[in-house]
């Protein structure tokens, strides 16, 4: 189905009138909805995978997945939470097909106490340390802000294995990262 609303009227609207249009086939509304979000999905697998052109790649991936799968959502205010599984669930599968990450970073991280952009590269080789379920998990609890009980919904695995990789995790990325702490006092 055709676009049927005007590009400068869904700037406009409301995300569940955008979602119930994009529900109903309405192509320039999904492409509003993906103009909202494109940029959080993008950040969100590249923090996982680290590259940024298969993060790139995922996050269109996830894209194509949700507006395929729009029919399955029951209401526009589960819109967010629907989309962050695909988002998950697209990782996921990537992981297994790819079996991506194993192991890949064997040397020390190098602590700039430079800016801002030096300081995210270093949390992003940080991460890359992490088991995969514990950089899904921590960025999940802290990139997305996401409770325990959320991740667990998202993720399937059990509670304890979730509260278990994010704590573990952080204190990993704590010793990683311990350079910024000595610089900054």
């Amino acid at each position: 189905m055709k676009g049927t609303a005007s590009a400068a009227d869904l700037r406009q609207a409301a995300d569940p009138l955008i979602v119930a249009l994009a529900c109903a086939g309405d192509e320039s509304a999904f492409t509003e909805l993906i103009r909202r979000r494109h940029e959080r999905v993008r950040k969100f697998m590249y923090h996982l995978c680290r590259q940024p052109s298969l993060g790139d790649d995922l996050a269109q991936l996830v894209f194509i997945t949700a507006w395929q799968s729009l029919h399955q959502l029951r209401t526009a205010a589960a819109f967010d939470g629907w989309l962050k599984r695909i988002m998950v669930t697209t990782w996921l599968a990537e992981v297994r097909r790819r079996k991506l990450l194993s192991g890949q970073v064997d040397t020390e991280i190098p602590v700039d106490t430079g800016g801002a952009i030096e300081k995210r590269l270093d949390l992003d080789a940080a991460l890359a340390r992490l088991s995969t379920d514990a950089r899904l998990c921590v960025v999940l609890a802290y990139e997305e802000g996401l409770t325990h009980p959320e991740i667990v919904a998202l993720t399937g695995m059990p509670p304890g294995t979730v509260k278990s990789h994010i704590t573990r995790g952080a204190t990993q990325l704590r010793c990683l990262l311990a350079g910024y702490a000595e610089n900054d006092r």
